[in-house]
C-alpha cells in the first residue's frame, strides 16, 4: 500500500493549499480492491506533518493491518462505501465553507450549475448523526445512493470516486457549485436546471467529466 499511502499524503496537502480544509479537518482514503485493504489518513495530525508511514492501513472489516497511528474517527463512513459500492475506491471528507453552510441549513444542493452532474442529479443532505458513529456512516451511504457526493447535516461534505484524483475534483467542483448557490440565493432566486438537462450532463460526463 506504499502508493496509496503516498497519495493520501499528497492529496491531504492539496486539500489545505486549495482551501478545502484547514488544520487537521476532514479525512481521505483509498481502497485497493485487489488486496481488500484501504489506506486512511491518521487522526489529529496536520496534513503537512503526515508521513506515508503515518497513514493507517485497514482491512474491509475495519481492522488495522499496518500503521501505529490512530486512524481517522470516520473510518466507518469510508469503510461502508468500500464494502457496498463497486464504483467507489477513494473518498474525501471535508468541512468546506459553502457546502457546509448548506449542510448546516439541512439543504440539498440543487443543479444550479451543470457541474453538479459530477456528483449526480443533485447533492442530497444526509440526516444528522454524531461524527464517527455507525449512524452517520449509514445516513451518508443512504443519501449518496446513485450519487458521488453527499452533504452531511451540520457537518460537511463527502465525495467518492474511482480514484483520489476524481474524488478531489468532485470535492472542488461541488464546493464551487455550493458557493454559486449561496451567492445567487443572496441576491435572488437561482434558476435550477431541469432534470432532463442534468440527465444529459450525466451521460456527457461519463467521458468528459472523468479526470485521467
Amino acid at each position: 500500500m506504499k502508493t496509496e499511502r503516498e497519495q493520501i499524503v499528497e492529496y491531504g496537502k492539496k486539500l489545505v493549499t486549495s482551501g478545502l480544509t484547514k488544520g487537521t479537518g476532514g479525512n481521505l482514503s483509498i481502497f485497493n480492491r485487489k488486496e481488500g485493504l484501504f489506506a486512511i489518513s491518521p487522526s489529529g495530525i496536520d496534513y503537512f506533518q503526515i508521513k506515508p508511514e503515518d497513514v493507517v492501513v485497514l482491512n474491509i472489516k475495519g481492522e488495522r493491518v499496518d500503521g501505529d497511528k490512530e486512524p481517522s474517527s470516520e473510518v466507518e463512513m469510508h469503510r461502508v462505501f468500500y464494502e457496498r459500492r463497486t464504483d467507489i475506491d477513494a473518498i474525501i471528507h471535508t468541512h468546506t465553507m459553502y457546502a457546509t453552510t448548506l449542510a448546516c441549513l439541512n439543504w440539498a444542493l440543487p443543479p444550479v450549475h451543470y457541474m453538479v452532474a459530477l456528483a449526480g442529479l443533485d447533492v442530497r443532505c444526509a440526516k444528522y448523526a454524531t461524527y464517527g458513529t455507525k449512524d452517520l456512516a449509514e445516513n451518508a451511504f443512504e443519501a449518496m445512493k446513485n450519487r458521488k457526493a453527499v452533504l452531511l447535516a451540520n457537518h460537511g461534505l463527502l465525495a467518492g470516486a474511482n480514484d483520489l484524483l476524481n474524488a478531489f475534483n468532485i470535492t472542488e467542483e461541488i464546493e464551487y457549485c455550493a458557493e454559486l448557490y449561496y451567492r445567487t440565493k443572496c441576491i435572488g432566486e437561482p434558476v435550477i436546471l431541469p432534470e432532463e438537462e442534468m440527465t444529459l450532463m450525466l451521460e456527457k460526463f461519463k467521458t468528459y467529466g472523468q479526470k485521467k
